[in-house]
Formats: structure tokens, C-alpha cells, sequence
């Protein structure tokens, strides 16, 4: 991709983070609510934000879905009822149940390899320790997987030392997948350190979309004068994509959901510009706020790509094929 403005204008040279964006998580999500939508019409109803990005939200809405925080707001209905990416506790699929409504799972696999290994260490007598963000859709969904107590979650290394698990000796643990690469790290060795025989994953949690986001930003941002993350606040993956640039040395590192957000006061002297996207934020948003920049600026785009993604996940079972028809 290469954008031009007119002359006349300050350069402005624009590191383009590769991979960055949609993961296939988010796909499958967006794309369940759509073929929802296309086979059974409006309303759709969606638990949370299908995914955290309020563009996206916005463009499902207006097309006819309906976004609830909880199943209670949903009136007796035989339209789909879609559980978001993130994940859910296992109370709200009984409820589901209970309630007759047609539910479709849109949690990412990743996601639901978390929750698996969660359960399994408890059925073999594991206290779990949870690494990841208090208050976090997908933490409340992990944690809602086993009955209350048996999961235990700790956001910093100073929590670890606060831990009082029943037994030390039977311990496991488990991550958010939309963590910090580096905190995680961190965490995880404070946990080692003061519990040896604690259990890992057989395969690390956190994604691969947020492993290689990060891989993208740290190599871009000791290069640029600023970063510019575009995502939505609430998006575990895009503010971490934010705290990664600054502590890769980037001076300046900002978060926006699009271009009508950029403080321009703060970017009136770069000659570099590095931008990435985390895994909730549409293209389109990328385009804009390139776009935006050639307003203002001669710019160069240059695509620094770090790793090639081709992972991809089905639909859920109840949309795709015969099971959809």
C-alpha cells in the first residue's frame, strides 16, 4: 500500500506493523453474527461486545444485531443468541438452555484451549492460577469455568507473592491470551520461582495474533518518533500494542479508534510514524488514518512484516453447512 499527498507538505516516512489487525478469532466472530444474520434475519441477539472494537459493534448494529450485557435483557425469542469471543461462564450457556434460546458459541478456539486446560487441571486436584486482567470478559469467562475458589487470579509478580493457594504442592496455571509477552513472562517467573512443581501449559496461551503483534511493534518502534495503535480502549490486545512501543524505546505511543481521534498537536514534528492495529481493528481504520496523514503530510509507506499469518477457524457448527440450513 502506498499513499501519497501533495508537495509542499512536511515527509513523513510510515512503518506499517506487519502482521497487525483482524486474527482469526475475530473473523470467525464477525462472520458468525453475519451469517447469522443472513440466514435467520434480524434480530440477532450478541452477549457483549462480539469483539472490542466499537466500529465493528456499530456496523453489526446497524445491520441488525442487538447487543446485550446479559442473556436477562433478551426477550423469549427463537432468533440466534451469539456468546462473544471472549468467552463466557459456563452459567450462561445453562442458561441458555434453560431458557430454550438458539445458542451459538463464537468463542475463539483459543480461548476455549484455555478454559479445556483449566478444567483438566482441576479434575486432576489442581488449584488454578489465572495470569491475566480483573474485570476482563475473557478472565470472568476462564474463571466461570470452575466452581468458585478453584481458580485464583493474579494481575502482577507483587500478587504472586501475595498468594495463599490450599496446597503449594498442586498448582497449575493458565494465561489471558491477549496479554503482554514480556509482563506475562515476568509473572510466570515469579510463580516458578516461588512454586517449583506448578504446572505450565503444554503450549503458551497467550495467541499466537498477540505474540506476533508485539514481535511487529518492538521491531518498528525504537525506529519511529511515534506509534500509533489503532483499536479501541477497551481492548486487552491493543493496549498492550501501546505499552510494548513505549517501552521499546518509542517516545511517543498512543491508542485511537480512528482518525477523527488523533491529537495532531502531538505529532506535528515526526519524521516517522509507526502504526499497527490490534486484533479487533477493521483495515479500514488503518486506511483512514494513513489517509488522514497524506492530508497533512508528503508521506512514504514502508510494510515491515515479521511474521505471515495463515491461521484460519471454522464457523461454528450451527452455521455452516447442512447444520446451518
Amino acid at each position: 500500500m502506498i499513499a501519497t499527498s501533495p508537495p509542499g507538505k512536511p515527509p513523513l516516512s510510515i512503518l506499517l506493523c506487519a502482521p497487525r489487525g483482524f486474527c482469526a478469532g475475530v473473523v470467525r466472530a464477525i462472520d458468525a453474527v453475519e451469517k447469522a444474520l443472513a440466514l435467520h434475519g434480524a434480530p440477532v441477539y450478541v452477549r457483549h461486545e462480539i469483539v472490542h472494537n466499537k466500529y465493528v459493534v456499530e456496523g453489526l448494529r446497524r445491520k441488525g444485531a442487538i447487543f446485550v450485557d446479559e442473556l436477562s435483557e433478551i426477550p423469549d425469542t427463537k432468533a440466534p443468541v451469539i456468546f462473544s469471543a471472549h468467552g463466557v461462564p459456563k452459567s450462561v450457556p445453562q442458561e441458555a438452555e434453560q431458557r430454550q434460546f438458539f445458542a451459538i458459541d463464537a468463542t475463539c478456539p483459543l480461548v476455549t484451549k484455555v478454559h479445556r486446560e483449566a478444567e483438566v487441571h482441576h479434575r486432576r486436584g489442581r488449584t488454578v492460577i489465572l495470569v491475566g486482567h480483573a474485570g476482563h470478559p475473557e478472565v470472568e469467562g476462564t474463571m466461570g469455568q470452575l466452581p468458585e475458589g478453584a481458580v485464583l487470579l493474579v494481575e502482577t509478580v507483587e500478587d504472586v507473592g501475595r498468594l495463599v493457594p490450599p496446597d503449594a504442592s498442586v498448582l497449575a496455571y493458565v494465561t489471558q491470551t491477549t496479554l503482554s509477552v514480556d509482563d506475562t513472562r515476568e509473572i510466570v517467573d515469579a510463580l516458578r520461582a516461588r512454586f517449583p512443581d506448578i504446572v505450565a501449559p503444554h503450549k503458551e496461551d497467550i495467541c499466537y495474533a498477540t505474540t506476533n503483534r508485539q514481535e511487529a511493534v518492538k521491531r518498528v518502534a525504537p525506529q519511529v518518533d511515534a506509534m500509533l495503535v489503532v483499536g479501541s480502549p477497551n481492548s486487552s490486545n491493543s493496549q498492550r500494542l501501546r505499552e510494548v512501543a513505549e517501552r521499546a524505546g518509542c517516545p511517543v505511543s498512543r491508542l485511537v479508534l480512528r482518525a477523527d481521534d488523533i491529537d495532531w498537536a502531538v505529532y506535528g514534528s515526526i519524521a516517522r510514524l509507526g502504526i499497527t492495529a490490534g486484533a479487533s481493528a477493521p483495515e479500514i481504520l488503518v486506511e483512514e488514518i494513513i489517509d488522514a496523514f497524506a492530508a497533512r503530510y508528503e508521506v512514504s509507506v514502508e510494510t515491515v512484516t515479521t511474521a505471515d499469518e495463515s491461521v484460519f477457524f471454522p464457523l461454528p457448527r450451527d452455521l455452516r453447512g447442512e447444520a446451518a440450513e
